[in-house]
């Protein structure tokens, strides 16, 4: 059994070698054509001076030069780095600063980013030019060991120190074999992402899925709910994954006759979304939705078990197809004891494919790993039927009268209204003592929200200490590059037209 990312990818190439694995709106690869390409851009790499345990910096796009680029550098022994090619120029600054890569692989379209960020002394290469047409064909060899270092995961950009998460060859081929099992799919399926290859999702669940199972992977260059159907029609996709921010602006989307005429069978998301919006969902796509959760730390977490529909919940802890029980899960309060059933506190993870911890940073290391149980950062709650429920992230609860708060929860409740396409509820300062409560509205097309109506609404579903305070308009809530909303780009003060309730 391949414990190595390129074990994974000789391993399919094997197989079924003439099988199309691949699939772009510009190209389609075989197995071995993928194996073969993968294997001359890494002779490449090596014979440039990429050696064993150096760090590529990848500005992974979503495209096959780039897929392949970073799958090269692996085999080659490499540790790639792939950076969101967005990001801003300090950002990519720093992280050439934390890891020193011996390369940077990019195209010409960032030159610009690249000269502002100022990276000096370090050689550039294209994707497009190692891994094109052109890069020739060798025979794949695998020189990593399991607990080699594969990628280091960015998680943040800042301005100072990325928290950079080391993640191993056997993370990513116990993840890869684990995907399948956990949702049904096999050689005939062809699992299709939009998500990011700067993140874990789309590497780890998708191409490496797709390789253990010898199914086909659909690559898209970036979310678009317009296109999204039609590229699945075009490419016949039966699964893809997503995050909820992604379902939910395909759902608001007008709906048309054909939404349902589709090969799609299966969706991966996470968090849980509402039983009835989640049926609703199904029912207008025609197809199923597996919840889930995992983190970069760990690619193993939760998962819906198979045929199961506990509707709400993140599913029970994810176990491996051959290898069984590998995976552990508690949820524990601030005292550090195990909370009983129905209690709310901190998810813990134990298994072999947990992050080493973080890239040059021990303290944050000791921190998040203790005893070999990663602490998550979320809160959940353990059911008496062995899942959990998701209550919110740990740093994002609020405090408000000596009461925490889930933002979620506070979100849920206001996004019900009709005059609401999406908001955002943080914590602000408050004069007297913990926070006050504010609520971001993007209002839904057509309407304008009457913010005093709006926080009656919310009074009528929500404890009082739960209700916002502050209430503020916007067109439109930041993102990031996987959907997510960014709390920390949202606007800060008390600006003009702001709607105070306890005024």
């Amino acid at each position: 059994m391949p414990e190595t990312i390129p074990g994974l990818l000789a391993a399919a190439a094997d197989r079924d070698p003439d099988g199309v694995w691949l699939r772009t709106d510009e190209q389609q690869l075989s197995f071995a054509e993928a194996a073969g390409r993968v294997a001359a851009v890494a002779e490449r790499l090596r014979a440039s001076g990429v050696g064993d345990g150096d760090r590529v910096l990848v500005t992974a796009r979503n495209t096959a030069p780039y897929l392949l680029c970073m799958l090269a550098v692996i085999a080659a022994g490499g540790i790639a780095v792939p950076v969101n090619p967005a990001s801003a120029p300090v950002e990519l600054a720093g992280l050439a600063g934390q890891v020193r890569p011996r390369l940077l692989v990019t195209d010409p379209t960032l030159a610009g980013l690249v000269e502002a960020a100022g990276i000096t002394g370090v050689p550039g290469a294209s994707a497009d030019e190692l891994a094109g047409p052109a890069a020739g064909s060798a025979e794949l060899q695998v020189r990593a060991r399991p607990d080699d270092l594969a990628v280091l995961m960015p998680t943040s950009g800042t301005t100072g120190r990325s928290k950079l998460v080391m993640q191993t060859h056997r993370a990513y081929a116990l993840a890869g074999e684990g995907f399948p099992y956990w949702m049904g799919l096999d050689r005939d399926d062809r699992l299709m992402t939009s998500l990011p290859l700067f993140h874990l999702n789309a590497i780890a669940y998708s191409v490496l899925g797709s390789l253990a199972c010898g199914a086909g992977l659909v690559l898209l260059p970036r979310f678009s709910a317009s296109g999204f159907l039609d590229s699945a029609r075009r490419h016949g996709a039966t699964e893809f994954n997503a995050i909820g921010a992604m379902l939910e602006i395909l759902m608001r989307r007008p709906e048309r006759p054909d939404d349902a005429d589709t090969d799609l069978r299966l969706c991966y998301t996470g968090p849980a979304p509402a039983r009835e919006w989640q049926e609703a969902f199904e029912r207008r796509f025609g197809l199923r939705v597996v919840v889930g959760y995992a983190m970069s730390e760990s690619p193993y977490g939760l998962i819906w078990p198979h045929g199961s529909r506990p509707y709400g919940t993140l599913g029970t802890v994810r176990q491996h197809p051959t290898l069984g029980r590998i995976n552990e899960a508690k949820v524990v309060g601030e005292d550090g004891r195990e909370v009983a059933a129905g209690e709310t506190g901190e998810l813990l993870l134990r298994n072999p494919v947990l992050t080493p911890g973080y890239w040059e940073m021990p303290e944050e290391t000791a921190r998040a790993i203790e005893d070999g149980w990663l602490h998550t950062g979320d809160l959940v709650t353990p059911n008496a039927d062995g899942t959990y429920t998701f209550v919110a992230r740990q740093k994002e609860v609020l405090r408000r009268r000596g009461e925490n708060v889930s933002p979620a929860e506070v979100e849920e409740a206001i996004q019900e209204h009709p005059d609401v396409l999406e908001c955002a509820v943080v914590g602000v300062p408050s004069e007297l003592s913990e926070e006050e409560i504010k609520a971001f509205v993007v209002p839904a097309p057509g309407r304008s929200p009457d913010f005093a109506a709006l926080r009656e609404w919310a009074a009528q579903r929500l404890t009082a200490f739960k209700v916002p305070r502050y209430w503020q308009q916007l067109d439109a809530l930041p993102r990031t590059p996987t959907s997510r909303i960014a709390r920390h780009r949202l606007p800060t003060g008390h600006p003009d037209g702001e709607y105070d309730a306890g005024s």
